[in-house]
């Protein structure tokens, strides 16, 4: 017990104090994220809170010692200078997702082990690059790329803990604590964003760590989907409707769900409640399903999938209302 509360304080408390630092002092200017026409806040934000989450982590990451893999390590590393250059700087979408692609193909065959048929590996480097993407669209709204990085990671801590494996266990659970700390100062009106820097990594951990998890028996291959489900279908989902409305689906918008609840008048306090509440349900649903039997399991997924159908199709009718009330 008390390795978790170490691991949980360490992240936590430096990751709030070091974003907090960076929201207040001149740091701050370094890189803003300023709105414009698809942004839904209104002055100038600093979006360093990344390199705070990632410092807490990475304190308490020092102190487990984890056993993983180099190419891990350099993806890793490979993300984060790379976004970081790109909230410091800017760089195309071309040159970011190539980046992305590179780190995956990186980490792929070692978070894979023996496992390595060439279709497997394909679809985890797609994967992998994926979430790294979609981790960084669904960053757009105070408190929802926290919020889902602490139900998340806190989720597989829970799933790697019950498996037996203790130090996994104690690494997912340090990126949910740092996660926690950032949360402080990015819930409505948030003071600080993620910035690439932090909403890139955490999109790659939640994929490789699903994939270790998955590897050494910790969970079911698509655990890891239905926990981070609330992501993945917002983003996938507004990804096929733009492409089949003839958009560019590389663009920056204001089409996602998430966005659009807070356009519909929920308030971005309003829908980060409401995304919690969806997180939570997928949490437990996921760490209930890996108690049941295939049949059971199958159960839980085709209600997930039902939610999911119900959620999307609720909130384009209201946004079809919203359109012809303002036309």
């Amino acid at each position: 017990m008390w390795p978790a509360i170490s691991t949980s304080l360490i992240a936590f408390f430096i990751a709030a104090l070091t974003v907090g630092w960076l929201a207040r002092s001149r740091a701050a200017r370094i890189a803003l994220d300023k709105p414009n026409e698809r942004s839904l806040h209104a002055t100038p934000v600093p979006r360093t809170g990344g390199i705070g989450l990632l410092l807490g982590i990475a304190a308490a990451w020092a102190a487990i010692g984890p056993q993983l893999p180099w190419p891990f390590w350099g993806a890793l590393a490979l993300l984060i200078g790379i976004s970081l250059l790109d909230d410091l700087r800017g760089l195309s979408a071309a040159v970011r997702f190539a980046a992305h692609l590179l780190a995956a193909a990186l980490a792929a065959p070692a978070l894979l082990g023996d496992q390595q048929s060439l279709l497997l590996l394909v679809l985890v480097v797609l994967a992998i690059g994926w979430m790294c993407n979609l981790y960084n669209f669904m960053d757009g709204s105070d408190g929802l790329a926290g919020g889902m990085a602490i139900s998340g990671f806190l989720t597989y801590a829970a799933a790697a803990w019950f498996s037996g494996s203790a130090q996994f266990a104690l690494l997912n659970l340090a990126i949910a604590a740092g996660a926690a700390g950032f949360l402080l100062h990015n819930f409505h009106p948030a003071r600080i964003f993620l910035g690439d820097a932090g909403a890139v990594p955490l999109g790659f951990l939640a994929a490789a760590f699903g994939i270790i998890g998955w590897q050494q028996g910790d969970w079911i291959w698509w655990f890891p989907l239905l926990v981070f489900s609330p992501f993945i279908v917002d983003a996938s989902a507004t990804l096929l409707r733009r492409l089949l409305a003839g958009a560019r689906a590389w663009e920056a918008h204001r089409d996602h769900y998430y966005q659009r609840l807070v356009q519909l008048g929920l308030g971005h306090r309003g829908t980060a409640l409401a995304e919690y509440a969806l997180m939570s349900l997928c949490a437990f649903a996921g760490l209930w399903a890996l108690t049941l039997e295939p049949k059971g399991r199958c159960l839980v997924l085709i209600a997930a999938s039902l939610l999911y159908v119900a959620a999307i199709i609720g909130v384009e009718r209201l946004w079809r209302k919203r359109q012809k009330t303002h036309a």
